[in-house]
């Protein structure tokens, strides 16, 4: 015997993965966006000196690196901000919050790695970089598509 309850059930998952594509299509031109910053940014830094070298190994970070994390960690971002979108009353603001402290850790590998000023200062910029583009944008389109 089928309710009421269960269609509202179907109708609100569909809705929801309506609203979650949608968020992921903005989440994924927007950490293009975000590669393409940081790379940019990391291409003028080292243009300007600084080496990008990790002191452990000696290991230079290649430019495409940068590309590559930036992606990665902006796709978690997608993830994250999904998640909220479907369990959170207040997506957007909790997304924020979340971000804004994930960020702040960030911070921290490069301030410990041992690493010469200027690429421990870049390296910080370009996590503020990424996320400059990265958390308005996905706080933004939470806010767009909010029940």
């Amino acid at each position: 015997m089928a309710s009421t309850n269960d269609t509202r059930i179907v109708a609100g998952g569909t809705s929801y993965i309506r609203r979650a594509r949608g968020l992921a299509g903005t989440g994924l031109v927007a950490a293009l966006g975000a590669m393409v910053a940081t790379t940019l940014a990391a291409a003028l830094a080292r243009a300007a000196g600084v080496d990008f070298e990790m002191p452990d190994g000696g290991e230079t970070i290649p430019l495409p690196g940068f590309a590559v994390v930036t992606g990665f960690f902006s796709v978690v971002g997608i993830v994250i901000a999904a998640a909220l979108l479907r369990w959170s009353a207040r997506p957007a603001e909790r997304f924020v919050w979340t971000a804004g402290v994930l960020t702040a850790i960030s911070l921290v590998p490069p301030l410990i790695s041992g690493a010469d000023a200027a690429t421990t200062a870049a390296l910080i910029g370009l996590h503020l970089v990424a996320a400059a583009v990265m958390i308005p944008t996905l706080a933004r389109s939470l806010r767009n598509r909010v029940r």
